[in-house]
């Protein structure tokens, strides 16, 4: 059993159907998608039954949730990286544009949308799900 860590920042998404919403939020263009935080994986089981993605990267700072998705995921299309994102070069993920998806870590959360907006190029679709606090922050004027 994995438990969320809070000097990570950790809290797993438990309901499985928000996990669903959240997935069927991201669009068919990409075939490459990188989760972000994967944790015990319930985002990355939804993922791996879309039908578009061709390459599903999970990138996760925790060993003890790398050694938990390399033991109860086993797909062709799977690449698990053991990494913090915000030090990884993105190169690692795709060398082509890839869409993020991922339930960030309140701690993080803004790091992680200012890497993104640094490689927008690389990086052209976001989908997740942050705490509504940092949303209100990026939504205010």
């Amino acid at each position: 059993m994995v438990r969320p860590k809070k000097h990570l920042g950790q809290h797993f998404l438990t309901d499985k159907n928000i996990a669903v919403k959240i997935v069927s939020c991201l669009s068919d263009d990409l075939h490459v998608v990188c989760e972000i935080g994967p944790g015990t994986g319930v985002l990355t089981e939804p993922l791996l039954k879309k039908k578009s993605i061709e390459k599903l990267v999970l990138v996760e700072v925790d060993r003890e949730s790398v050694e938990f998705l390399n033991t109860h995921f086993k797909d062709e299309r799977l690449q698990i990286v053991s990494a913090d994102f915000l030090k990884l070069d993105l190169k690692q993920i795709n060398a082509t544009p890839f869409a993020l998806i991922g339930n960030f870590p309140y701690n993080i959360s803004s790091q992680i949308l200012f890497k993104v907006l640094e490689h927008r190029n690389v990086i052209p679709e976001v989908v997740c799900m942050i705490q509504k606090e940092v949303a209100e922050r990026i939504a205010a004027p």
